[in-house]
């Protein structure tokens, strides 16, 4: 990549009705700006794409404001240093941020975050050490408050979060059950990750399999997918169970109003609780959760995946894999 390259980028150009589709997307290309007082260049060599940009991409009330009408993508992003007016980081610099889906982008340096390629390489500071990583980290230790013991059932249990924080239940001592589609995902949990057992939800009754590997009853459910599944977990939770909703992307798409849940009377019988959490509201201890991920991920404690597609310009169709369930691991997109 050279500073003589076109920035190319990819805006919004309408709110998307159910999945996301290519009209939704302006691909513009543009000169690429130039850093001022503080600022740096930065070229993006990967893109994190995130369940979470679909709600993103609406309008309304949420956690974080919404991406407008013509704006760049929001995403997470890594890549090199190619001019600074900063005295912090120099040309060649490894840094990561949220820099959108582009090229190329001009930041503050207050918002970059120089990054070390010794540890781990550049995409795993998308995914283990990112975002991904500090979602498990704080979402299971601080919101699920899991201890030694606990039965812990994940959903999305091969996905970039879920992967996670099966194996961080395991390093604190707790049975681990992970839900996932299909026997090749099922198998990478188990075989791979070391969870307890897994839940074929393509070809088995969840429930059933809530039943059979959790006969106490679920201590932390982790949920990513909502729907369903998330009626099941309710339905097998344990005395003071607690249910953490990170995710809910099997509902992200619908067009005719979300699955309610029907068991939400176990959390009065069990004396539970069910509580979302965003990951952002934790940013000031970030460095705290990322010196234990990347000391498990030194000692081999913890494994990790990336499903790394290449071409920028496949973008709006990369994007859909994760709603498809296609993905394999933490999906990122190569530039």
């Amino acid at each position: 990549m050279t500073q003589s390259d076109q920035n190319r980028q990819f805006r919004l150009a309408q709110r998307p009705e159910g999945l996301p589709k290519k009209t939704d997307w302006e691909f513009v290309t543009e000169d690429i700006p130039q850093p001022g007082s503080d600022e740096i260049l930065v070229g993006i060599e990967y893109i994190s794409l995130d369940p979470a940009m679909r709600g993103w991409m609406n309008a309304g009330r949420s956690y974080i404001k919404p991406v407008e009408i013509g704006e760049v993508m929001r995403a997470g992003t890594a890549g090199t240093v190619l001019a600074s007016n900063h005295p912090d980081f120099a040309e060649g610099d490894k840094v990561s941020g949220n820099f959108g889906v582009q090229t190329h982008a001009v930041v503050a340096g207050k918002d970059a975050r120089k990054v070390d390629t010794g540890i781990a390489e550049l995409p795993a500071y998308l995914g283990v050490l990112g975002m991904p990583g500090m979602t498990a980290y704080f979402g299971l230790l601080d919101v699920g408050g899991v201890s030694d013991g606990d039965t812990v059932v994940v959903s999305a249990a091969s996905g970039a979060v879920g992967a996670l924080v099966g194996q961080i239940a395991k390093l604190k001592g707790c049975h681990v059950v992970g839900i996932a589609g299909g026997a090749e995902k099922c198998a990478y949990v188990t075989d791979e990750l070391g969870f307890d057992a897994a839940i074929d939800y393509k070809n088995e009754s969840v429930y059933k399999g809530m039943k059979q590997h959790c006969p106490k009853g679920i201590d932390v459910f982790f949920d990513n997918v909502g729907g369903e599944i998330l009626d099941s977990a309710l339905a097998n939770l344990a005395f003071k169970g607690r249910v953490v909703i990170c995710g809910a992307i099997s509902q992200y798409n619908a067009t005719d109003g979300m699955y309610a849940p029907k068991n939400y009377m176990s959390l009065l019988v069990n004396r539970a609780r069910m509580e979302g959490f965003v990951v952002f509201d934790y940013a000031k201890r970030y460095g705290e959760g990322a010196q234990a991920m990347a000391g498990w991920l030194s000692e081999g404690k913890i494994k990790h995946r990336e499903d790394i597609v290449e071409g920028f310009e496949t973008f709006p169709d990369t994007l859909l894999k994760l709603f498809e369930g296609s993905n394999f691991g933490k999906l990122v997109l190569k530039v």
